[in-house]
């Protein structure tokens, strides 16, 4: 499998609509390229031409969301060596679907006029296909209809409709062509327009319109936090038939649907800005909460899904489970140790900031059962710890650190199934103390203590079997393996365990002189695996690299626990990374040190925007500004 490089593209997003193309907005031949709905790529040729003059890109402004602008100058011998024709393609995604209007400026003395060309070329390629860089299946045909547009269909039962007001449409062997002849005035400017409507009925969200949180200023932070904001509202989604059940989608191009981790962290990182979409996502995931027990889906009764889809998701390539055929996800999986907890202790965070009492009787139902998985299905082995089973038909590991080979001892070598994360304890901690607490408020006092011991024996069985020492000191196992080991490597995980309350003090204190050491600190952030492990490499998905919104969590509970002096120096070098994106901190980037380049280098596969790496941005703002 070959994931197609994303670092150097132009994106422009309304989830579940998004669109991917060169830097100077063209969209040419390529693995990623296209305009996308829901989880299909529609068209994956877009290109500008004019006739007799040569195209020049000059700059692109991607200020996030939904808006791209680019800009082109048009060089003819007769105007001199100054610019003096500049085209601009003002695109814009909307719910449903793309719109671009080209405008052509002149500073010719005379009027001109130029044969102005755009071909579009239908797909149906799904989204699995096009990540595994799979060879698509026969390419749809456009059918003229009575009003000048054409469409064709897509997926499974959707349709997309190309419309070129006052051009002259054709239709080649795959592709359209709309001509127009733009009558440029001396001096001044014309434009033409043209749409892509397109959708998926079958898909079970829509987009949410919703308004970005307002920001003001050009100072670094200001410009990062109006980005994020923008992003944010970009990948606000909704179920079909229910708008208050809002929610981040989780990031664009492969996961622009409901993950139940991303979700639920990204909603918790940016609840101070959205706490209508921080319930919404307790709704949404509540809806599709697990009610029996099927080995095929993940599903257990009280569980939170991992992520839904409209269709099947083929898992093509060897970051899951290689074979000659790929491993296929049902539309609604199960597969996360963690989003359960996570769903619980967003709970928590919402009553803490004063959800209304009707909202909280409404999930309190969903509480009871999450509370009753963790208790009941979460240590599948009865040792007290909650852990997953690689069973060779879904995911392989189940924590964020979701690839085959995350999970590793010092040596580098692999953890064996089953695997018990170090951060699902602290999650699972925090969430039996929030359900305690919630309980006492219904007066269920019996129940309530129940769990308070619950947290306080698996606190004890936590501090009993994950730590361990090397050369630097002791510090938390990553997670204990098949064999109720302690996986030795040292990694990022352990910082989720801040802010959750399963830590003593002193053990907090540790944890973060291990967090700021130079071995997973690089100065643009904290790393994913520690330099000194054997398995370490600056560009390995979850084995090296910097994720934004890992360092966002830490981030939130070095605040939670006090620590505001490291809080604010890891603030700082997220913003410090965000300005080598133009203000937009990527999914995750490579893990090289600032002692080996004066920025941090881009992740070429990461995703942008992501919303837990959008959601960070107002952790760190929160650090930086209080």
């Amino acid at each position: 499998m070959e994931q197609p490089y994303l670092h150097d593209l132009s994106v422009v997003l309304a989830a579940p609509q998004q669109c991917w193309s060169r830097r100077d907005g063209q969209i040419v031949e390529s693995a990623i390229q296209g305009v996308y709905c829901a989880d299909t790529r529609v068209a994956d040729l877009v290109i500008l031409t004019a006739l007799g003059v040569t195209n020049e890109a000059v700059g692109t402004v991607e200020p996030g969301g939904g808006r791209a602008r680019y800009d082109t100058v048009w060089r003819t011998p007769d105007l001199g060596a100054d610019p003096a024709i500049v085209c601009r393609r003002e695109r814009r995604l909307t719910p449903d679907g793309l719109r671009e209007r080209i405008v052509v400026r002149s500073a010719a003395p005379d009027t001109r006029t130029f044969p102005l060309q755009l071909m579009i070329r239908p797909d149906s390629t799904p989204m699995a296909a096009v990540r595994a860089s799979v060879p698509a299946d026969d390419r749809p045909s456009a059918t003229a209809q009575d009003d000048g547009s054409y469409t064709w269909p897509f997926g499974h039962h959707g349709e997309a409709c190309f419309l070129a007001p006052g051009a002259i449409v054709t239709r080649g062997d795959h592709d359209l062509h709309a001509l127009w002849d733009v009558v440029v005035p001396a001096r001044g400017e014309a434009s033409v327009e043209w749409r892509l409507v397109a959708s998926d009925p079958s898909f079970p969200f829509v987009h949410s319109p919703g308004s970005a949180r307002e920001s003001a200023g050009t100072e670094p932070l200001d410009l990062l936090v109006q980005t994020a904001a923008r992003d944010l509202a970009a990948l606000r989604m909704t179920d079909h038939d229910d708008p208050t059940r809002t929610f981040y989608a989780a990031g664009a191009p492969w996961f622009l649907t409901l993950f139940g981790r991303d979700s639920l962290l990204s909603a918790r990182l940016s609840l101070s800005w959205a706490p209508d979409v921080a319930l919404g996502s307790l709704k949404v995931l509540a809806a599709r909460q697990g009610t029996t027990t099927d080995v095929t889906t993940g599903e257990q009764p009280g569980k939170i899904p991992h992520e839904v889809r409209g269709e099947p998701l083929p898992l093509y390539g060897s970051g899951r489970h290689a074979g000659t055929e790929p491993v296929v996800l049902p539309p609604v999986y199960y597969g996360t140790i963690d989003a359960t907890c996570l769903w619980v202790m967003l709970l928590g965070d919402l009553v803490d900031a004063g959800l209304a009492e009707e909202e909280l009787a409404g999930l309190l139902p969903h509480l009871r059962a999450a509370l009753d998985w963790l208790r009941d299905h979460a240590d599948s082995d009865g040792d007290g710890f909650l852990e997953y089973v690689d069973t060779g038909a879904g995911l392989s590991n189940q924590g964020w650190k979701d690839s085959g080979d995350s999970i590793r001892w010092a040596d580098g070598s692999l953890a064996t199934s089953p695997i018990a994360l170090c951060e699902a304890q602290g999650y699972a901690y925090a969430a039996a103390l929030v359900g305690a607490g919630l309980l006492d408020r219904r007066g269920e006092t019996a129940d309530a203590a129940a769990w308070r011991a619950w947290a306080g024996d698996l606190a004890e069985r936590f501090r009993a079997q994950f730590w361990v020492a090397d050369e630097l000191g002791t510090y938390p196992a990553i997670a204990l393996d098949a064999a109720k080991r302690p996986v030795t490597g040292v990694a990022s995980n352990m910082g989720h365990l801040l802010g959750t309350g399963i830590l003593s003090p002193g053990e907090a204190r540790v944890v973060v002189d291990r967090l700021m050491h130079p071995t997973l600190r690089s100065g643009f952030g904290i790393r994913t695996l520690s330099t000194d492990n054997k398995g370490y490499w600056p560009l390995g998905y979850h084995v090296g690299s910097i994720w934004t919104h890992d360092n966002g969590v830490i981030l939130a509970g070095l605040l939670r626990d006090g620590f505001d002096a490291e809080a604010r120096v890891l603030a700082a070098e997220l913003l410090r990374a965000g300005g080598a994106y133009d203000y937009r901190l990527p999914e995750l980037y490579a893990g090289y040190g600032a002692d080996e380049t004066p920025t941090p280098l881009p992740f070429p596969a990461a995703c942008h925007p992501q919303a837990w790496a959008a959601a960070t941005t107002a952790v760190i703002e929160r650090a930086l500004r209080g």
